[in-house]
């Protein structure tokens, strides 16, 4: 079961750098659409590629350093799909659920990290 809700946040986190593209694609090529753009890509992205390198942690030390730096992308990403939502700078229902995709994932890693600093403690 473990092996399945792994792969389950795993193929989240893929789905959410899918939907990225989608979004920075249709922003307007204002300053800001392009700022904003460049940003969400990397922040969006990036963390599905962190969650296979904390797989292959050399320590819990290790892995929740990078499920943290996980958490700050996501982190990130929320606040690159506010600036969009607040400027209506992309469809709205798309944005909520990019964002509430997020919110979850955000709320996943924040938990995983408490989890794994506890079991460090151990």
């Amino acid at each position: 079961m473990a092996k399945e809700s792994k792969y389950d946040l795993e193929e989240r986190l893929i789905d959410f750098a899918v939907v990225i593209p989608d979004i920075v694609d249709d922003l307007p090529a204002t300053r800001l659409g392009n700022y904003i753009s460049a940003q969400l890509v990397r922040s969006g992205c990036s963390p599905v590629l962190n969650y296979g390198e904390a797989q292959s942690a050399e320590s819990r030390n290790d892995f929740i350093h990078k499920m943290k730096i996980i958490l700050k992308e996501l982190r990130e990403s929320l606040i690159s799909i506010k600036i969009i939502e607040k400027k209506n700078l992309y469809d709205q229902k798309k944005v909520l659920s990019a964002k509430d995709e997020c919110n979850q994932l955000i709320s996943i890693f924040v938990k995983s990290i408490e989890t794994a600093k506890r079991n460090n403690i151990k």
